[in-house]
């Protein structure tokens, strides 16, 4: 795996796989986060030329998609648990007679 300055560098030079979701695709959440930190970071400096820059722009774009996904994923699961606890808790409660 690259390391984040390679990936930057990628990203910078525009390859073709910089700014693409292919490239964001095998990433977990704190790596693409990471990466990210690092493209807003290059930017903040404001040194890179106006290609570097939207190349970077791009990467970053992918990379806050790729962190969104896995947010995302995780809120659902997080929902779906919810929903099981809250269903398992209300079967498992006694019923009270309504009359």
């Amino acid at each position: 795996m690259p390391s984040d300055s390679t990936a930057l560098d990628s990203a910078a030079s525009g390859s073709p796989a910089s700014g693409t979701d292919a490239g964001t695709a095998d990433l977990s959440y704190e790596q693409a986060r990471d990466e990210l930190i690092g493209v807003v970071s290059r930017l903040e400096q404001g040194t890179s030329t106006l290609e570097e820059s939207l190349a970077l722009w791009e990467r970053g774009e992918a990379l806050a998609r790729r962190c969104e996904e896995w947010l995302i994923g995780a809120k659902a699961r997080l929902d779906a648990a919810r929903a099981g606890v809250d269903s398992s808790a209300s079967s498992d409660a006694p019923r009270e007679d309504p009359f």
